[in-house]
């Protein structure tokens, strides 16, 4: 007789989908069906890949070499490339056989994670945070320990409030600035005494640097084991060509990690996918390589639209913004808005208000409950200006 139990695996069934890929995926569909929808749920840039970042991977297309395998971490040049891209830009100075190439930033993170936590590892994850961080650490039979921030603190953990989260389980902390989905770009200071503070505690940092490049007014990147050298031999550096160059659908990020690390996160991937695309490869070593052209004007348009966001969000009553540093996303809270009369309906959380805004002014957002933070919600400024502008508008009409 068959059982009755699931087919699916515990592991599977307890993995999240991606809110922010339902939230587009979902505004995509009405879109289709002829609803004037305004997405602001997207985490990618609205501009194509620089044009010789394309005619790269055409070239490689034609050359028979990218026809076969290729050592699963990654094109010798890509990797020598990374490693020289990071002492230039932050000043971190690693050997080439410490990058691994992976599939996206997203398996970067997977990897990193797999290579170093075992069953019962605590992992502490600064809230908000990106979705698929707790997913990776479950994954990994880790335990994420969300610290929470607010506006209020301009989302930014303390070394008091890691320090009151950290357990004899702890092994690993998750560092992001600039963050996804907040904006908050942590101040060298800050930075420096969060990483001595993880070195005397012996605990580890992954650190996401994916959005290095997209910094705005006085807000300056800088890269943890640099600013903190203590850590360095602790630190796992994830990053990608992504966000910087137009590339989301290209699938190709990496990790930095001292060579045990490395190493591992290499076997690891030698049995998920053996080598990340080789086309995808040849384009991200144009870009890594290539001049930061492209990488202005986007952050000239992204900075302007930062503004128009904020702005507007300021004319809605019951929403509070702050001026994100970094990345596109502004992350307002929303609370103000909730259990208001909005045009004959009212939401009592914010899950139950993008659901709202969605059917009442065809706007999509990524509600806050996504990314720990109820009560908050994820806009991405990278949409065109004319979209951004009329979306909000609906916004501040519905809430005036």
């Amino acid at each position: 007789m068959a059982s009755s139990a699931s087919a699916v695996s515990k592991r599977a069934v307890g993995v999240a989908a991606s809110a922010t890929l339902a939230i587009t995926s979902q505004a995509n569909a009405l879109r289709a069906a002829g609803h004037p929808v305004i997405g602001f749920g997207a985490g990618e840039p609205d501009f194509p890949t620089p044009a010789y970042i394309v005619d790269a991977a055409r070239i490689a297309v034609d050359d028979p070499a990218m026809h076969r395998y290729t050592p699963a971490a990654g094109l010798p040049p890509l990797r020598a490339a990374v490693a020289a891209a990071m002492a230039r830009t932050s000043g971190f100075v690693v050997e080439p056989s410490q990058v691994v190439i992976s599939n996206g930033g997203k398996q970067a993170i997977y990897l990193a994670l797999q290579a170093l936590l075992d069953p019962g590892d605590e992992v502490l994850l600064p809230a908000p945070y990106w979705v698929t961080y707790p997913e990776a650490i479950r994954l990994a039979d880790g335990v994420p320990v969300a610290v929470p921030t607010s506006n209020r603190d301009g989302f930014q953990v303390t070394v008091e409030q890691l320090e009151a989260a950290t357990t004899d389980r702890t092994k690993a902390l998750i560092f992001v600035s600039p963050s996804n989905p907040t904006g908050a770009v942590y101040s060298r200071e800050r930075m420096t005494e969060i990483g001595r503070w993880a070195a005397d505690r012996g605990i580890w940092v992954l650190t996401d640097e994916i959005y290095e490049h997209l910094v705005y007014g006085d807000a300056v990147f800088h890269s943890m084991p640099v600013v903190a050298p203590e850590i360095a031999d602790r630190t796992i550096v994830v990053n990608g060509v992504a966000k910087t160059y137009a590339m989301t659908g290209w699938r190709v990020g990496w990790l930095v990690a001292p060579q045990e690390i490395a190493a591992a996160a290499i076997r690891l991937q030698s049995h998920i996918s053996s080598n990340v695309a080789n086309v995808s490869q040849r384009a991200a070593l144009a870009a890594v390589e290539g001049p930061l052209d492209a990488v202005t004007t986007m952050r000239e348009a992204f900075d302007r639209r930062r503004h128009t966001m904020v702005r507007l969000l300021g004319e809605v009553p019951g929403v509070e913004c702050l001026d994100p540093q970094g990345a596109f996303y502004a992350f307002p809270n929303m609370t103000g808005l909730l259990g208001r009369d909005l045009q004959g309906r009212s939401a009592e959380t914010t899950m139950e208000l993008a659901a709202l805004l969605l059917d009442e002014i065809n706007i999509a957002i990524v509600p806050g409950e996504a990314f720990g933070a109820p009560g908050y919600a994820r806009l991405s400024f990278a949409l065109a200006d004319e979209d951004l502008e009329e979306g909000l508008t609906r916004l501040v009409g519905l809430a005036t």
